[in-house]
């Protein structure tokens, strides 16, 4: 398995793997506007993307990484944002390996950290928590929803 920062070369190959992401969180299957959304994420550096791919090249999963701030710290850090694998890949080793690809990230760029948010019956909580990140208890999370968009 091969693990590296997705550039607009790969967007064939990623694009698939981001639509069956949104699909796994029961969002329709369109593979245009993903490709598009990624295309776009591509060219203006917005977000950081790792791919993993198997010896041929084929794409088995990826991780998504968007760039915010702590005010309170005055640090910079990344939401990582998506993370997943083929259903088929999955128990492989291949989420780890994203996962510790982005923290390597987070320490050459000297950044606080990274959260992630996660569904309280996400079975990857075990996971995250074997590799070193902690869950917060300290903060209460809240999300104002715009009932205009769709």
């Amino acid at each position: 398995m091969d693990i590296k920062t997705a550039t607009l070369a790969d967007l064939e190959t990623l694009a698939p793997l981001f639509d069956g992401y949104r699909v796994f969180y029961k969002q329709k299957s369109n593979p245009e506007a993903a490709s598009a959304f990624l295309r776009q994420h591509l060219e203006t550096g917005f977000s950081v993307i790792f791919l993993a791919t198997d010896p041929e090249g084929k794409g088995l999963g990826f991780t998504q990484l968007y760039p915010t701030y702590s005010s309170v710290t005055m640090e910079k850090f990344y939401i990582l944002n998506d993370l997943f694998v083929l259903p088929e890949g999955r128990g492989k080793g291949i989420g780890k390996a994203l996962l510790e690809r982005a923290k390597q990230y987070a320490i050459d760029q000297n950044l606080k950290g990274l959260s992630l948010a996660t569904a309280t019956d996400n079975p990857a909580q075990h996971l995250y928590e074997k590799l070193g990140w902690e869950k917060d208890t300290d903060f209460f999370y809240y999300f104002w929803k715009n009932g205009n968009v769709l």
